[in-house]
């Protein structure tokens, strides 16, 4: 923090030890409701993985319990209202909307930090504390968060066995795909391809770089407007599987925009053939990139993926050439 000015946060180290063991209680609560949440979204395509979270909630829950109880007896029943929010420097939770539009594989790397944060968070006010009922109280809760990670090993081995988690992990792969990829990729070719025509036909006709520039803007931004509006029309991903139709829409969206953007942008150069033989060199890089893409997620035949992008987008190039410079 600046010197004179409050965050109106509490130091760690100014708290007492009753706020201390009331932060722990709102701690397990939260990271129990998230837990909830987790399984919840989880709970029709990964069924297995929402049971793990799912126990992992009830965990929490026993331990919320366990803390109470300690509050209970060592400064009665009225607990003191205090969250992460209200401790300066204290480790915040990611929102539960990002990380469920991420995927199966970032809820669980986040479960994992989750515990892993709280270990060390005990561990340190443990080290810190000089009074020795308060030391032994942090130092069981940070045994106790250690105990969280083995158990979490232990649920999955339980409810995950090798079988259940390679299917479920070849799901979320598959939905990945069918949400953020494949209308990824539908987007940069649609972008790298259709704009190479408009783009080379202006650069060759007027010899105008800053020209040049505005149409490339223009047909990269209105073929990416066209396509998300498209994508997210197509489907309502009820039916085909294929996910949310706003985030197929902002994922082919923005991809056909970058993919015009990557051979316009050189034509902010003012030297017109410094900008072309730039511009080229960017369609090369993009067209091999796609082929990649193809082959890497779409399990395309680097031949077929080649003769489809490389040629065809060949094609067009020459196309707009030819027609700028007649």
């Amino acid at each position: 923090m600046i010197p004179g000015i409050t965050s109106g946060r509490r130091r760690f180290s100014d708290l007492s030890e009753q706020e201390v063991l009331a932060l722990a209680i709102s701690n397990e609560e939260d990271d129990a409701r998230i837990y909830r949440q987790y399984a919840e979204r989880l709970r029709t395509d990964f069924p297995a993985s929402a049971k793990v979270f799912e126990e992992m909630a009830l965990e929490e829950d026993e331990h919320r319990r366990l803390l109470i109880e300690a509050h209970k007896r060592r400064f009665g029943d009225v607990i003191p209202l205090i969250r992460r929010e209200h401790v300066s420097g204290f480790y915040a939770r990611n929102p539960v909307w990002l990380i469920e539009n991420l995927g199966l594989e970032r809820m669980r790397a986040e479960a994992s930090e989750m515990e892993r944060q709280a270990e060390k968070f005990y561990r340190k006010a443990a080290d810190r504390s000089t009074d020795a009922d308060t030391r032994k109280l942090l130092g069981d809760l940070a045994a106790a968060e250690a105990g969280h990670t083995e158990m979490a090993g232990e649920l999955e081995a339980e409810h995950l066995g090798d079988d259940a988690r390679s299917s479920e992990d070849r799901a979320a792969h598959r939905q990945f795909v069918l949400t953020w990829v494949q209308p990824g990729l539908a987007g940069l070719m649609d972008g790298s391809v259709s704009t190479l025509a408009p783009i080379f036909a202006t650069a060759f006709a007027t010899q105008d770089t800053h020209t040049t520039f505005l149409v490339g803007l223009a047909a990269s931004i209105g073929a990416g407007i066209s396509m998300g509006f498209t994508e997210a029309a197509s489907d309502d991903g009820e039916l085909s599987g294929r996910g949310s139709p706003v985030k197929r829409g902002a994922a082919s969206g923005v991809m056909t925009t970058l993919g015009g953007l990557g051979h316009a942008l050189p034509y902010l150069i003012t030297d017109f053939w410094t900008a072309t033989t730039i511009a080229m060199i960017v369609v090369f890089v993009e067209l091999w990139a796609i082929v990649w893409i193809q082959n890497r997620y779409m399990q395309t035949p680097f031949m077929r993926a080649t003769f489809q992008v490389v040629l065809g987008g060949a094609l067009v190039f020459a196309a707009g050439v030819l027609i700028g410079g007649g």
